[in-house]
């Protein structure tokens, strides 16, 4: 019989990143890489969170792929593309939200590519821009799919296409 620690710990296969998109600055529009660095502590290389002070709980945020469609289908919108909820990789193929641990001596931490260690720190909320951006109501269609926020653990190159997998990491 499993346990509770030992399903948290298990994930059906990888992921896969399909899209980077950097903030260059407050409000300036998403950009599109195929690569970039991911630097330990401070975020993405070319996307404003990166050029802060470092630290942090929201040095990079992930959104799942999945649920572009279900948020398009809540707006009423044929399509939604992921510059419009601004958010920096796009994963498909695993479920980011369970990537956080349910307990204290148990994290779990994402591996993006063969270097690149994530580690959840929390739910991206939607903000209030997001109702400017996408109509009326895309603040509540937002909710619970708005994706993750991560602080970079471990940095390295990523690339679109890179295998996302989690691991457990258990401390004393």
């Amino acid at each position: 019989m499993n346990d509770l620690r030992s399903l948290v710990s298990q994930f059906p296969r990888p992921g896969r990143l399909e899209e980077i998109l950097l903030r260059p600055a407050r409000g300036a529009p998403m950009v599109q890489a195929s690569e970039c660095m991911a630097v330990a502590g401070f975020g993405l290389d070319g996307d404003r969170t990166a050029k802060g002070r470092g630290g942090g709980k929201r040095q990079v945020t992930l959104l799942q792929a999945e649920h572009l469609p279900v948020v398009a289908a809540l707006l009423r919108r044929d399509v939604l593309h992921a510059t419009d909820l601004r958010r920096n990789l796009v994963v498909s193929g695993l479920n980011l939200v369970a990537s956080k641990s349910l307990f204290a001596d148990q994290r779990i931490q994402v591996q993006v590519g063969q270097d690149v260690l994530i580690e959840i720190t929390g739910p991206c909320e939607p903000c209030s821009k997001m109702e400017d951006r996408l109509g009326p109501g895309a603040y509540n269609a937002l909710r619970g799919h708005g994706g993750v926020t991560a602080r970079i653990v471990q940095g390295g190159r990523i690339a679109t296409g890179d295998a996302v997998l989690c691991r457990v990491v258990v401390h004393p």
